[in-house]
C-alpha cells in the first residue's frame, strides 16, 4: 500500500497540482494586498474618502461606527464592502490567469498538419483528375495504367 501511495504521489500531475496550489496561494496573498492596499484606497478617496472595508449595513437597525464594533456587539451585518473587495480580487486573479493561459497557449507547439494521401492522379492525355485505381480516364476514355500507389 505504501508503494502504491508513493507511485501516486510521484506522478507528474500530482506534483504539478501541488506546486500550482502553493503558487496560487502565494499569488492570492499578493493580489489581496494589491487590492486592499493599492487599488481600493485611491478608489475610496475618489468616491469621497470611503473605506470599502467599513461599508456595511446593520440588519438589526442599530447604529455602529465600525464593522468591528458591530461584530463585537454580535449584531448581524451585511458587509458589502468586503464583498466588493472580494469581487475586485476575483477580477484581477481571473484577468491574470487569462493572460497566463493565453501566453502558455502561444508557447505550445502547434501540431503539424499531416498531408493526406492522394486519392486521385492526373490523366497523362487530358490532364483531368481521375481515381488512382482507374484504368481508363472517364473524360477522354484513354487507357491509363495503374500507378504504383494504387497497386499497393
Amino acid at each position: 500500500m505504501l508503494q502504491d501511495f508513493k507511485a501516486f504521489v510521484m506522478k507528474g500531475n500530482v506534483l504539478d497540482l501541488a506546486v500550482a496550489v502553493i503558487i496560487g496561494a502565494a499569488f492570492g496573498a499578493i493580489v489581496n494586498s494589491m487590492v486592499n492596499d493599492v487599488i481600493m484606497p485611491p478608489v475610496g478617496l475618489l468616491l469621497g474618502k470611503v473605506d470599502f472595508k467599513e461599508l456595511f449595513v446593520s440588519l438589526n437597525g442599530q447604529y455602529f461606527p465600525t464593522l468591528a464594533a458591530a461584530k463585537t456587539a454580535g449584531a448581524p451585518v451585511l458587509a458589502y464592502g468586503l464583498f466588493l473587495n472580494a469581487v475586485v480580487n476575483f477580477l484581477i486573479v481571473a484577468f491574470v490567469i487569462f493572460l497566463l493561459v493565453r501566453a502558455a497557449s502561444k508557447l505550445q507547439k502547434q501540431p503539424e498538419a499531416v498531408a493526406a494521401a492522394p486519392t486521385t492522379k492526373d490523366c497523362v492525355y487530358c490532364c483531368s483528375p481521375i481515381p488512382l485505381k482507374a484504368s481508363r480516364c472517364p473524360h477522354c476514355t484513354s487507357a491509363v495504367g495503374l500507378s504504383a500507389a494504387a497497386k499497393s
